[in-house]
């Protein structure tokens, strides 16, 4: 059902049993899929797909320009999967020319109040962002990742999966994947254990893990403690994980318990 109010260009595509609340503004290149509500005073314009069972609460601003100052108007994109909420106030950005075209959104996440996700980011599934979080261009969030209010994501920043980031923490450095990072700069504190048990992971993993974290950070040359690490270690699916995240992109600051 579309309100009498609500401003929906007739070459946008919008499945047949999508809500649209009133006085929202719907754009010609977009596309939303099915039972996704979209409340009242929503803007959603650009090239914009919406996935299935999203709902999008007042005042969302969705698929307006970069704030970029390097982006001219090129042709870009915004693609959210389904199940996501996007609380009131969120504003998601599509991607720039120079970094790669596109900001894409994946399943099941929750953004909350005044979050922002700007251009060219990578968010992948059941990502929760808290009260005025802001992700910086072609920041790289993991999937299960929960980032606390306040906290601020540094553009082209990666957070591995599972991590857990406490309230109003600057986070400038990468996050290993299962960390557990709070401080006002962001210094790795250890595993989010809570978060691995709540995901059914057995003991006997966390353990390996545990183990591999205490090599890994039991000095600040990274290089050579990985180099050192045990092989039969290494073989553990979530060390594997840790592993290949510090190995992905060696020109990246990681966070660690050293950092300052």
């Amino acid at each position: 059902m579309i309100h009498k109010t609500a401003i929906v260009d007739p070459k946008s595509r919008i499945s047949s049993n999508v809500e649209v609340g009133p006085y929202s503004v719907i754009g010609p290149n977009v596309e939303v899929g099915e039972n996704t509500i979209i409340q009242s005073h929503v803007s959603i314009v650009g090239n914009t797909k919406i996935g299935r069972k999203n709902k999008i609460y007042p005042f969302a601003s969705i698929g307006n320009d970069p704030q970029d100052l390097k982006f001219n108007g090129e042709d870009t994109k915004l693609e959210i999967g389904d199940n996501n909420k996007i609380r009131e106030y969120v504003t998601i950005n599509p991607g720039t020319k120079g970094g790669g075209g596109i900001t894409k959104i994946g399943n099941g996440c929750l953004f909350m109040v005044s979050s922002h996700i700007a251009h060219d980011c990578l968010v992948e599934d059941n990502v929760i962002l808290a009260n005025n979080v802001p992700l910086g261009g072609h920041a790289h969030i993991e999937q299960n990742v929960i980032i606390g209010g306040n906290s601020a994501v540094q553009q082209f920043t990666r957070v591995g999966k599972f991590a857990m980031i406490g309230g109003m923490c600057g986070v400038v450095r990468d996050i290993i994947p299962y960390a557990m990072v709070h401080g006002n700069r962001s210094v790795l504190q250890g595993l989010n254990l809570i978060g691995l048990r709540r995901k059914n992971i057995p003991n006997k993993e966390i353990l390996v893990l545990s183990e591999a974290y205490k090599e890994i950070f039991k000095n600040e040359n990274l290089t050579e403690n990985l180099k050192n690490l045990n092989a039969d270690i290494k073989k553990n699916g979530l060390v594997k994980d840790v592993v290949e995240f510090l190995e992905k992109d060696k020109k990246r600051p990681i966070c660690t318990p050293f950092s300052k």
